[in-house]
């Protein structure tokens, strides 16, 4: 059973990189920026990435990317 959550939380880092570099990407700004913008300017991260990792996770990179960043353009975060 631990094995089975550790296998799940790193699926959740490496999903959270993943979206992370790709936004970044999209912005033409850093990771670090994105980071900051997703976690410190708000909770994006904890309360929408993650919790929704199980349904975000299954669409493709330009929905998910598309998704969050309509998100944060939604909550004013860009």
């Amino acid at each position: 059973m631990e094995q089975e959550e550790q296998n799940f939380s790193r699926k959740e880092l490496e999903f959270t990189v993943f979206c992370i570099e790709n936004i970044a990407e999209k912005l033409r700004k850093s990771g670090n920026e994105v980071y900051k913008m997703l976690t410190e300017k708000s909770d994006i991260l904890d309360s929408y990435i993650i919790p929704c990792y199980d349904v975000l996770h299954t669409q493709g990179k330009n929905y998910i990317v598309n998704d969050v960043l309509d998100y944060m353009k939604k909550i004013g975060v860009i």
